[in-house]
C-alpha cells in the first residue's frame, strides 16, 4: 500500500514536471488526497515561497478533512483576488520592500489646488444643480459600502441598523431607501416621465454584516423598496502576512487555516465589474454611479446637487468634499503632478499633506487662505462616477485598486511585525489610475449640510480635544435636528436658537427636534414651496413629517407636532400648538437599563404631550387648533 502511494505521488510530480526535492514532503504525502485544481494551487504556493504553510501537515489519514478544507480557503481567496493569490504576494512583496525603506507613495509629485464647484446652500447656483440632480437621478445607480459592524460605536449590531435619530427612530439603512425612493419619484415627476424607474440600490456586505443585512430588509419589506431593486455583494477578506517576505500568515489556533482579515472598501469596484451589473446598467441607459458610506445621516441633502455638479460639469469623477480646516485630521482633496508628467486628483490623508506641501516649497505646509479655510477641500468619502468611463477603466484593471500596507513594524529595524498585516485598498483611491485627460473634480458643500457621520463610542468621542468633532452618535443625532433648522430658517422660518447641553461628556448644540421624510423636502426649493407666511418654531419644539404634501402656514410651534399623511391627502397645518412637548433627557452610556442605541446617544426622548394627527384618506384638509 505504501509502495502504491508512492508511485502515486512520483507519477502526480512526474506529470507536473516536479522535482521532489523542490517540495515540502509534508505537501508530497498528501497529494493523493487532492484534485488536479489543488496541486496546481499547491504548486502555486510552493513557488510563490508559501511552503511553511505545510511545515505541520501530518500524514496522510490523519485530518485529511482540514487538508482539503485548507485548499477550499486557498481556492476562495485565489478567485475573490484580481490577479489571483501569486497577485496578491507579488504586490505585498513590492508594498513591503517600500514600507521598509520608508518610501512614500507619493514622491516624485507636487500638490496643487484641483478643480472643483464650491457650492452654498440655497443660492441660485445651488437650486439650480439641486433641479439637475433630481432630474438625472433616474440615470442613477447607488452603492452603499455596508461592511462593518456597530461593535466599535458601543452597538451590538450591524452599522446601517443604528437609529439616525431616536426622533422617529429610523435606522441609516431605512433612511438611505427612503431618500432614494424619493429622488425616484421626484426625478420622474420632474422630467414628467410616462412611468418611473426603479433606481437600482446595491449594498456591499462582509461575512460580518451579510445574513444580517438581509433579515433587517427582509423583516421590513425592504423599507418601501421593491427587493429586485436590491443587490447584496458580500466581500471577502485577504490573507494576513507574517513578515518582509509576504509569508502568508496561518491561524494560531489552526494550522490548516491561513489568518484573513478585511481588504478595505476598495473592494466594492471590483465586486460590481465582477457581478456584471455595471454592464446591465449600461444597458438600461444609467449613467451614473453613487458610492457611499454607511453612517452619516445627512448625506442626501448633498447629494441632488452634487448630482446636478456632475451632469453640468461632465465629471467621470467627482468627490463629495466639505470645507476643511488647516490640518484638521480628514484627507484633501489633491491634485498631483508627477516629475514624469503624470497627474491625478486623489484623496490624500491630512498626515501626509502638510509634510508634502513644505517638501515641494510652502513654509507653512496645509495653511488656510483668504476664505478662512484649506484651500484643499475635505474628503468626504462620496463619489460620483460616470458610468461608461468607469466600465472602460475596470475593463483595463479588472477592479484592482491601488493598495498599501501598514505593518506594525517591533522596533526600528523593521525586520518583524507586532503582528499580521494585510493589503489594503480604498474606494476613494480609484482616480489614481485614471489617464490626465479624465475629467476629475469635486463637490465642496457646506459641512453642517452634508457631513455628520457616526464613528466614534462615546468612550472616545468625550476625549477628542475641544473644538474638534465628536463623530459620535450623540452629535450624527444633533447634526440632523441643526440642519433641518438651518434649512427652515434658510426657507423663512423663525426657529428659535440651540441650547448648549452636555451628553457622554460631549457638548453639543440641541436645536428643536425637526425631522421630516425624504419625501417631503427633497430639494430646497420644494421644501421652500411648502413654508408659507410667518412660521416660528420655539427650542424646544419637536415637529415630525411624514408626508409628501404637508404645507406650514403661519404656524406657531411650542411643544410636540407629528403629521402623518398618505400621498393624496394635502394637509395645510397653521395656527398656535402649544403642549408639553417632548424633552430631551440625559442619560449614561453605561447604565444598563436603558436600550444600547439610546445609551451611545446619553439620551432618550420623553414624550410627554403632543399633537399628532394622521391622514389616511386622499383629499384636502386643514390643521388649526384655536388658541
Amino acid at each position: 500500500m505504501v509502495s502504491a502511494t508512492v508511485d502515486s505521488e512520483a507519477d502526480i510530480l512526474s506529470n507536473l514536471n516536479i522535482n521532489a526535492g523542490d517540495w515540502p514532503s509534508n505537501l508530497v504525502k498528501n497529494l493523493c488526497l487532492l484534485s488536479p485544481d489543488q496541486i496546481g494551487l499547491g504548486k502555486m504556493l510552493v513557488e510563490m515561497g508559501q511552503s511553511h504553510l505545510f511545515q505541520q501537515w501530518t500524514d496522510p489519514g490523519v485530518e485529511d478533512d482540514k487538508k482539503k478544507a485548507f485548499f477550499a480557503q486557498v481556492a476562495k481567496l485565489n478567485s475573490s483576488y484580481p490577479g489571483g493569490l501569486a497577485s496578491y504576494i507579488k504586490n505585498a512583496r513590492e508594498l513591503l520592500a517600500d514600507s521598509k525603506v520608508g518610501k512614500s507613495p507619493y514622491d516624485g509629485f507636487t500638490p496643487s489646488v484641483p478643480t472643483g464647484e464650491v457650492i452654498s446652500f440655497g443660492d441660485d447656483n445651488f437650486i439650480k444643480y439641486e433641479e439637475a440632480g433630481v432630474k438625472e437621478a433616474q440615470n442613477a445607480a447607488f452603492v452603499l459600502v455596508a461592511g462593518g459592524l456597530g461593535e466599535r460605536l458601543g452597538f451590538n449590531g450591524i452599522k446601517v441598523e443604528l437609529l439616525a435619530e431616536a426622533t422617529t427612530g429610523i435606522c441609516f439603512l431605512q433612511l438611505y431607501i427612503e431618500a432614494i425612493l424619493a429622488l425616484q419619484e421626484g426625478s420622474c415627476r420632474l422630467t414628467q416621465g410616462t412611468f418611473q424607474k426603479d433606481i437600482p440600490f446595491v449594498i456591499m456586505t462582509s461575512d460580518d454584516t451579510h445574513t444580517r443585512t438581509l433579515e433587517v430588509l427582509e423583516s421590513n419589506s425592504y423599507f418601501g423598496m421593491k427587493p429586485t431593486q436590491v443587490k447584496l455583494l458580500k466581500q471577502e477578506k485577504v490573507a494576513c502576512l507574517d513578515d518582509n517576505d509576504a509569508r502568508l500568515a496561518l491561524d494560531p489556533h489552526n494550522k490548516y487555516q491561513i489568518q484573513t482579515k478585511p481588504h478595505g472598501h476598495g473592494d466594492v469596484h471590483s465586486l460590481l465589474y465582477s457581478s456584471g451589473l455595471l454592464k446591465v446598467w449600461l444597458g438600461a441607459g444609467l449613467r451614473w454611479v453613487l458610492f457611499f458610506q454607511d453612517t452619516n445621516g445627512l448625506l442626501f441633502k448633498a447629494i441632488p446637487a452634487s448630482l446636478g455638479v456632475s451632469a453640468t460639469k461632465q465629471y467621470q469623477v467627482n468627490s463629495l468634499a466639505v470645507q476643511r480646516k488647516a490640518k484638521e485630521a480628514m484627507g484633501g482633496i489633491t491634485r498631483l503632478t508627477h516629475s514624469d508628467g503624470r497627474t491625478m486628483v486623489i484623496n490624500v490623508e491630512y498626515n501626509q499633506l502638510d509634510p508634502l506641501l513644505r517638501a515641494a516649497g510652502h513654509p507653512d505646509g496645509d495653511a488656510d487662505c483668504e476664505t478662512g479655510f484649506s484651500p484643499f477641500p475635505g474628503n468626504i468619502n462620496q463619489l460620483i462616477l460616470e458610468l461608461g468611463p468607469y466600465i472602460e477603466e475596470l475593463t483595463k484593471t479588472g477592479g484592482a485598486i491601488k493598495e498599501f500596507v501598514n505593518p506594525k513594524y517591533k522596533d526600528a529595524s523593521k525586520t518583524s511585525f507586532k503582528s499580521s498585516t494585510r493589503l489594503e485598498c480604498m474606494m476613494q483611491d480609484y482616480p489614481k489610475t485614471l489617464p490626465p485627460t479624465a475629467r476629475v473634480g469635486f463637490t465642496v458643500m457646506d459641512k453642517w449640510l452634508a457631513y455628520a457621520p457616526v464613528k466614534n463610542n462615546p468612550e472616545d468621542a468625550s476625549k477628542v480635544p475641544k473644538g474638534n468633532p465628536y463623530h459620535s452618535a450623540t452629535s450624527g443625532e444633533m447634526a440632523i435636528y441643526r440642519a433641518n433648522s438651518l434649512i427652515l430658517v434658510k426657507a423663512g422660518v423663525q426657529v428659535e436658537g440651540p441650547v448648549q447641553q452636555v451628553f457622554n461628556g460631549q457638548e453639543v448644540e440641541v436645536w428643536p427636534c425637526i425631522t421630516w421624510k425624504p419625501k417631503w423636502g427633497l430639494t430646497f426649493s420644494e421644501i421652500k414651496s411648502k413654508v408659507r407666511q410667518s412660521c416660528s418654531v420655539s427650542q424646544r419644539s419637536t415637529m415630525v413629517l411624514k408626508g409628501r404634501d404637508i404645507f406650514l402656514e403661519d404656524l406657531s410651534l411650542d411643544g410636540a407636532l407629528i403629521i402623518n399623511s398618505i400621498d393624496g391627502a394635502q394637509v395645510k397645518v397653521g395656527g398656535s400648538i402649544q403642549n408639553k412637548g417632548w424633552l430631551v433627557e440625559r442619560i449614561d452610556y453605561k447604565d444598563t437599563s436603558s436600550p444600547e442605541e439610546l445609551r451611545i446617544r446619553g439620551f432618550k426622548i420623553n414624550k410627554l404631550e403632543q399633537l399628532e394627527q394622521t391622514y389616511s384618506e386622499p383629499g384636502k384638509f386643514i390643521l388649526k387648533p384655536q388658541c
